[in-house]
């Protein structure tokens, strides 16, 4: 089942225009890497299709209708960016509820469904045992674990999250991946922007390559490491990832 097209799509900012005529589509059950040299429109594109930025022109489509208002688009898809929350004084539980925000509206009071959500996704994440912690507690790799529990907590059919496993150790970035494998294997559409190509590869069913200039490569992830592909895009040896 498709979840979010593309048709057409050209993203960047102003008259600067980082990536043109793209034609995507992201599927239920499947986690998606999307992979390039900084600077290439990674992040523009995923905060594209999350509904943050304007689009420059071409067609979105979510569950395939059009989305315009941000509390619709925000029923279907959750984002996780780089960096830390705003503010590191709330308790992960906090944090959760504030995914619940397009279902409890400005006043968020948390209804037992509310509250069902947010435990599944503590469970899921397998944070319960932090649940009470102040973020400011928390090492990197357990606030990225309750970020990712946010946008569980939202509920949402699909979940981009940019560069997940950035500025964590090898054990946490194995465990991240492996639970968005998780998520994703219970029919959630899951969109990573990451560096971590030869981890990534392992777990994710496709890959998006983004250069300069070029079209987007699409296709299994091992299948591109192994014809070289990947390393050309990201203008590597090709022996690198071998």
């Amino acid at each position: 089942m498709v979840l979010v097209s593309t048709e057409n799509l050209s993203i960047g900012y102003g008259e600067k225009v980082l990536a043109k005529a793209l034609s995507l589509e992201l599927k239920a059950g499947e986690l998606v890497g999307l992979i390039g040299q900084n600077g290439v429109g990674k992040s523009t594109l995923i905060r594209t299709l999350a509904g943050l930025q304007t689009k420059l022109s071409g067609e979105i489509h979510y569950n395939g209708t059009f989305m315009e208002k941000p509390k619709e688009l925000a029923k279907l898809v959750s984002i996780v960016l780089t960096g830390k929350p705003d503010t590191l004084n709330l308790s992960v539980v906090e944090l959760l509820a504030l995914g619940r925000h397009p279902y409890t509206g400005w006043l968020g009071y948390l209804k037992e469904d509310d509250k069902k959500k947010i435990e599944k996704a503590l469970s899921l994440m397998e944070i319960n045992y932090i649940a009470n912690k102040k973020l400011f507690e928390l090492s990197d790799g357990q606030l990225q674990k309750a970020m990712i529990a946010r946008a569980l907590a939202q509920d949402t059919d699909v979940i981009i999250l940019d560069e997940p496993t950035s500025h964590l150790d090898l054990k946490n970035k194995i465990d991240v991946l492996e639970l968005l494998k998780k998520i994703s294997n219970q029919g959630k559409c899951v969109l990573i922007s990451t560096h971590e190509v030869g981890l990534a590869g392992k777990y994710c069913d496709r890959f998006w390559c983004m250069d300069f200039g070029e079209e987007m490569l699409m296709g299994e992830p091992q299948h591109l490491i192994k014809e070289g592909n990947v390393q050309q895009y990201l203008h590597i040896e090709k022996d690198f990832l071998l």
